[in-house]
């Protein structure tokens, strides 16, 4: 639970929160690496971009007002370092840099997706689809509220939404019931 000031030091007499930054850690970072990692597809990137904005709410965590507003504001937080960094960021090859696989940690989806065809789905949508719809269904914002935070019109939010919606249909379940149907298909009989 989220311990609050006993005392008020505002002239209105509200208090505001006393959130520690270790109770912002404890209750959101699982959700906020699922978002940056979602936001980056790396892994590195999602951690480095986590870590960014906890230290920035820390700096700043004199401005959260309400407890209940700690989500919203991390995530905000986060889309904006991801915005800055995606400004300034030239993506480099890789080249011939080696990963060990193994050491990746697991990111479990539900319904059956791979994560790994979702991630690339997710890769290949430009970063201004990509970030209303991780809005939309991460930080669970109405059309409205993504307008207002990305200073769009409504109907521009609509438009990338149902574009990157489609892309990813296209991408996951077109590609998936090709897959499913090789599958089913039956093998050929065996020579005796």
């Amino acid at each position: 639970m989220l311990s609050q000031r006993p005392s008020s030091d505002r002239p209105d007499g509200a208090n505001p929160p006393a959130i520690s930054i270790a109770d912002l850690v404890a209750r959101h970072h699982a959700e906020l690496y699922g978002y940056a990692y979602r936001l980056t597809g790396s892994v590195a990137d999602a951690e480095d971009l986590v870590q960014q904005a906890f230290l920035t709410a820390h700096e700043n965590l004199a401005q959260l007002q309400r407890a209940e507003a700690a989500r919203a504001w991390l995530f905000t937080i986060l889309r904006n370092a991801f915005l800055k960094g995606a400004q300034r960021q030239q993506r480099l090859p890789l080249g011939d840099a080696e990963i060990d696989l193994d050491s990746l940690p697991e990111v479990p989806l539900e319904d059956g997706i791979d994560r790994e065809r979702l991630q690339a789905a997710l890769n290949e949508l430009p970063a201004e689809f990509r970030l209303v719809l991780l809005m939309f269904y991460f930080e669970d914002c109405s059309y409205r509220e993504i307008a207002q935070r990305l200073d769009i019109p409504p109907g521009t939010v609509m438009s990338r939404l149902s574009r990157a919606k489609s892309h990813l249909r296209k991408k996951l379940f077109d590609q998936q019931a090709v897959a499913n149907s090789a599958r089913q298909l039956p093998s050929p009989p065996q020579e005796p």
